[in-house]
């Protein structure tokens, strides 16, 4: 059997996953993800993908976050109706960030005519609400390490990969060819999670490298507490973008530990993000119930603790905008560049009192990362905001595999892989960790060119 593998997305870039895998005369796409960041990467998101949608026999998402599973919509309005293959916590989650995307697209637009700051006459969103309601009946829920028949001679197992909640690393199998993608590797002391599965014996291993040239530092929780106290010495309050599946429920239990502890003051914690609560539903009945990826010796009140509290409607959210007391705010999207969150940064950036804690990676191109990189302004709604609050760039809460994780998930493996590709990282840490695995592990590692399509045997 001829088996290919094409590059669509999250080569070159850290954003945008999406492998296309050919099986003699089918075809399968590993991951749908947008791209987010650089105004050029997001246009590739209405660009043709260079094969018709409806020529896939499936498609096999890796786990939740919209860089992976975001273009789902898309690809359905583009004709496609096969299964979609994913975990069942992944097909929770998953509904919960489709209809949030759709909605954010759609009162982006609106929003964006409103005011005319965009070039588009009128604007429009790439999917809408109605794409992804047409979605969700295609979601074929796999357990993980099951392996399930994708038709054409090829299976699909879901290792779980402990990223966030219901997250796998896809194994293709084709006439004896295996292509292992480790998505996004977790890390081995994910407060909920169990570690990652091993790497199988494979042709090829596709693996991820967002932090391919980077340590995790070992104490994120001392930054943390130290950035939170300055600013209540101050009088202000803290705002933390932070994406809603996963990282919310990370900080929350950062700042219940650190509250126990007499580490910070007892302060009010609002989650600010419709999608952040009903994704910490889907946290707190998969502890509840032990779920398969879950750590099993987690107290089933884990995320519950009455310091928090839950903005849900507009008026709830605009009123945070100006705190009566020090408080905590925590809002969607992690790296800034859409949500509530950037209504809070529009209001409290000006201001010397208050404080932004970055709690995770901020791709190129994004609000998060002008803000990392000193930024004296960013631009909002189509106006410049002055920043004058203090930025902090918290390391450590990335529930991504740094270089050293990466390295010891590959040297797990039972045997060297024929090739390792390594993606989903900008240029230089995906050169740097493809560099070591061929210098400590004495593996052939390649850094493919976005679009390049190879053989796989």
């Amino acid at each position: 059997m001829d088996v290919s593998l094409t590059f669509l997305g999250a080569a070159g870039t850290v954003t945008g996953s999406k492998f296309l895998v050919g099986a003699d005369s089918s075809q399968f796409l590993v991951d749908a993800g947008l791209f987010q960041g650089l105004k050029a990467l997001r246009r590739r998101n209405w660009d043709p993908l260079g094969f018709p949608a409806t020529s896939l026999r499936g498609v096999v998402v890796s786990h939740a976050h919209l860089d992976h599973c975001g273009y789902l919509p898309a690809l359905v309005r583009q004709g496609f109706n096969g299964p979609i293959l994913l975990s069942a916590d992944t097909a929770a989650l998953a509904e919960i960030v489709l209809r949030d995307s759709a909605k954010l697209q759609m009162e982006d637009a609106k929003y964006a005519s409103s005011r005319g700051y965009s070039k588009h006459r009128p604007p429009k969103p790439l999917y809408d609400a109605d794409d992804v309601e047409r979605t969700l009946p295609l979601f074929q829920i796999v357990d993980f390490d099951t392996p399930v028949p994708l038709g054409g001679g090829v299976t699909v197992r879901l290792p779980a990969a402990g990223h966030i909640l219901g997250s796998a690393s896809p194994v293709l199998t084709a006439d004896g060819v295996t292509l292992a993608f480790s998505g996004d590797l977790g890390r081995a002391n994910h407060p909920l999670l169990r570690p990652p599965a091993p790497p199988p014996a494979a042709s090829a291993i596709i693996v991820e490298s967002t932090y391919g040239d980077r340590i995790h530092p070992p104490h994120p929780q001392q930054a943390l507490a130290d950035a939170i106290n300055r600013t209540v010495d101050r009088g202000g309050s803290v705002v933390i973008p932070a994406f809603a599946v996963d990282r919310t429920e990370l900080l929350v239990l950062a700042l219940q530990d650190l509250t126990r502890a007499g580490r910070i003051p007892r302060l009010p914690i609002f989650l600010d993000s419709p999608m952040a609560l009903r994704g910490l539903q889907v946290y707190q009945a998969a502890v509840a119930r032990g779920s398969g990826d879950v750590r099993p010796d987690l107290p089933v009140d884990l995320l519950s603790d009455s310091d928090v509290h839950e903005a849900h409607s507009t008026t709830q959210s605009q009123a945070l905008n100006d705190p009566a007391e020090p408080s905590i705010i925590i809002s969607a999207s992690g790296m800034a560049s859409g949500g509530r969150v950037l209504h809070h940064l529009k209001q409290m950036l000006p201001d010397p009192r208050h404080s932004v804690l970055l709690v995770g990676y901020q791709a190129v191109g994004t609000r998060g990362r002008d803000l990392v990189d000193g930024a004296t302004q960013v631009k909002i709604h189509g106006e410049y905001v002055p920043v004058r609050a203090e930025v902090v760039d918290v390391q450590g809460f990335s529930v991504h595999a740094d270089a050293d994780e990466l390295l010891a998930w590959l040297a797990s493996a039972p045997e060297p892989p024929q090739v390792t590709y390594v993606v989903h990282g900008e240029p230089a840490a995906s050169a740097e960790l493809a560099r070591r695995i061929g210098a400590e592990l004495g593996w052939l590692a390649v850094v493919p060119r976005d679009g390049e399509r190879v053989r796989v045997r």
